[in-house]
């Protein structure tokens, strides 16, 4: 098994059921031909770089799964015959392929955003403590970038030069 990305754009104008039965649709390929599913996530609405078949707006959205090659043909044909799909990408992908690694890694994301909030949340509460007001402030003298005091050239010295 290999490890494997799709990203779709979909029509923006779609509800928000037929974008869940869009995705609940290349969720039962994958369950139907034993792969493992790590993530799906719905990035949303946004505003396309270029049009692609007269739309300027799309609904983007992601999965990460891993499988055989024989899976990402059927979700790519489906979503070559499927009108309401602007665009995808399949990509594959570095990683786990077993559903214990998948697992383990979500897990190990999970956990780093967490450490990630909590350090943000002690820091910013760290930082209320140490409020400085503009009088309790040192005065302090600007001074150059650079120690070596730099040379100003005369349009006369320009001009001796190349003699």
């Amino acid at each position: 098994m290999q490890r494997y990305e799709v990203v779709a754009i979909v029509l923006a104008d779609l509800s928000e059921d037929d974008i869940t039965a869009l995705i609940e649709r290349s969720q039962t390929i994958i369950n139907d031909r034993k792969g493992v599913i790590a993530k799906v996530e719905k990035w949303g609405k946004r505003h396309l770089a270029y049009e692609i078949k007269k739309h300027r707006d799309g609904y983007y959205f992601l999965i990460d799964f891993a499988g055989d090659g024989a899976i990402v043909s059927e979700i790519e044909r489906t979503y070559k015959i499927d009108d309401r799909i602007l665009k995808f990408m399949t990509v594959k992908k570095e990683g786990a392929s077993t559903r214990e690694g998948i697992e383990k890694e979500a897990a190990d994301a999970e956990a780093k955003r967490t450490q990630a909030r909590a350090e943000i949340e002690t820091a910013g509460a760290a930082d209320e403590g140490k409020v400085i007001s503009q009088a309790e402030k040192p005065s302090r003298e600007v001074k150059p970038s650079s120690s070596a005091p730099r040379k100003i050239i005369n349009k006369e010295e320009l001009s001796t030069k190349g003699e």
